[in-house]
């Protein structure tokens, strides 16, 4: 039986991917093989000496502690991609509402409870209508900053929605840029993307090369009366700088889902309170993609979507035992492993290595199972970090 502890509120969806007859699945499970959670902090959870890997239903891994799973050879696994859905559509809502008078015609008719007469009402609105006009996104320039899962989905709604898009992205992958609609203008810096956009969206992850990505030098680029939109990270905004930028008329608006005390109340500022991926579709996506990453490690030793170690999917051939082993990124290594098994008489049947960094993993299946005394071979060579059976 395979053990998964779970924190916070897992969608039963998830949970249901995991077979009962090979999987105990609860938040007090001992001794796990892996944890799934959402937002638990893990930094001051002790580590089981049984736990192989770490699910976090979510993009952000930032609430776990990845340097320290990663030296004891600990897989953290995210799931990219399964919430874009939910911030592409308040991306949207953002845009719509920093456009058109929606909020401060909503708040002055909430403001007329006083009125009981419906026609005086309607002759008053129409009267007074012309002070929450707006413009239309149609025809405008949407510059995104980062063009992976939810940036590519950001820009053909964009398209969609008959706006021209242009794009930067330094680290752009190969998959994310067959995602990429050929409409999308990719330029070569952030300078060119700032002066262009009337509207800019962020989608990077939180690092330290984005760190206050948007400070005073970037918003100093940007066109009058842009609009900011952070469903990033809070960190990638300097919110001082933005302050200083809405108060003199530079930035026209900025919406983000991560409130701060110094921007509540500005009347240039529209947050949410953090619910960019807070649908119920999109929390049941992160937990079924999550448990089913979990279950093919386990079960396979495959590794698909980690944040620490690297892709390595090796299909299984009936009748042949597994062994995978993570080690430091050096070379020599698996050449050893290799002749262990020779010197221990192990037949090699299949195998696959993949490096990641300072880490590497392997995957190698042999025609008899390894005997303890293998295993112990195994984990004394230089640089291997954990090696399993399975």
């Amino acid at each position: 039986m395979y053990k998964v502890r779970t924190y916070n509120q897992i969608s039963v969806k998830g949970l249901d991917r995991f077979p009962r007859q090979a999987y105990e699945v609860g938040s007090d499970i001992g001794q796990p093989d892996a944890f799934l959670l959402r937002s638990q902090k893990l930094q001051d959870v002790e580590v089981p000496r049984s736990l192989l890997a770490a699910a976090r239903a979510g993009a952000g891994v930032n609430n776990v502690p990845v340097a320290q799973y990663s030296k004891q050879g600990i897989v953290v696994f995210n799931t990219p991609g399964a919430n874009a859905n939910a911030v592409k559509e308040l991306v949207m809502a953002g845009m719509l509402l920093a456009t058109r008078g929606i909020l401060p015609g909503m708040a002055y008719v909430n403001s007329l409870t006083a009125m009981s007469d419906a026609a005086e009402m309607a002759t008053l609105l129409e009267k007074e209508k012309t002070r929450f006009a707006g413009g239309e996104i149609k025809g405008k320039t949407l510059g995104i900053v980062g063009l992976g899962a939810i940036g590519s989905m950001v820009a053909d709604m964009a398209l969609a929605m008959g706006m021209k898009v242009v794009g930067f992205d330094p680290a752009l992958s190969i998959d994310a840029a067959w995602r990429l609609s050929s409409e999308v203008s990719r330029m070569d810096n952030l300078q060119s993307l700032l002066t262009r956009a009337d509207y800019i969206s962020l989608h990077v992850p939180a690092m330290d090369a984005t760190h206050h990505l948007i400070n005073d030098d970037a918003l100093g680029l940007v066109k009058t009366g842009a609009v900011l939109l952070n469903f990033a990270r809070e960190t990638i905004v300097d919110s001082a700088a933005v302050k200083r930028s809405l108060d003199k008329g530079k930035l026209g608006k900025y919406v983000c889902d991560f409130p701060e005390p110094a921007l509540l109340g500005h009347a240039k500022v529209i947050a949410t309170p953090h619910i960019g991926a807070s649908t119920e579709e999109s929390e049941e996506n992160c937990a079924v993609m999550a448990a089913n990453q979990l279950m093919d490690y386990l079960e396979n030793g495959n590794i698909v979507n980690s944040v620490n170690f690297p892709n390595v999917n090796m299909g299984r051939t009936t009748g042949t035992t597994r062994i995978t082993f993570s080690n430091d990124n050096v070379s020599g290594v698996l050449g050893d492993v290799l002749s262990v098994l020779a010197e221990k008489k192990v037949n090699v049947i299949d195998m696959m290595n993949k490096s990641r960094g300072e880490l590497a993993f392997n995957i190698i299946d042999v025609e008899t199972s390894p005997g303890d005394h293998v295993v112990a071979a195994i984990e004394a060579v230089a640089h291997v970090i954990r090696v399993r059976v399975i």
